[in-house]
């Protein structure tokens, strides 16, 4: 199991991925000074640093939420997307968490760390092994 502080990389982890993949998506280099440079361009307040951005992008750092808005509207997508991954709907948010195990929840982070081939490949595995399991259909 692991601990407050594995969780929290991991999720550093997670957002670092999402951010270069959002850079690539829009055709930006991942580059720490590029992306320096042109986030510097759009912030209103004391600009970024070269090294604050390279622990943004290998998950070292989280940008504040100033920074991740200005991000995100850069990048054009949601801020909420960009800091947390896709979620469903709250509700079924917390319906889902209720029902997951700690070793669950970790397992749900690592897979939103992968790159969308690697999900990909994932989820043709998990299909290949439900597609043995009987559905709730078929038991009655």
């Amino acid at each position: 199991m692991r601990n407050p502080q594995q969780l929290n990389k991991l999720e550093r982890q997670a957002f670092a991925a999402r951010l270069r993949q959002a850079l690539e998506q829009a055709g930006i280099s991942t580059s720490p000074t590029v992306v320096a440079h042109e986030f510097n361009l759009r912030y209103w307040g004391q600009g970024v640093t070269v090294h604050a951005v390279r622990n943004w992008l290998i998950g070292q750092s989280l940008p504040n939420q100033d920074k991740l808005v200005v991000l995100a509207d850069w990048l054009r997508m949601d801020p909420q997307t960009l800091r947390f991954g896709d979620t469903p709907s709250s509700k079924s948010v917390a319906s889902l968490e209720c029902s997951l195990n700690q070793k669950d929840r970790n397992m749900l982070v690592m897979y939103l760390m992968l790159s969308p081939k690697q999900r990909d490949v994932v989820y043709e595995v998990v299909a290949a092994f439900a597609q043995h399991i009987p559905s709730p259909v078929e038991t009655n």
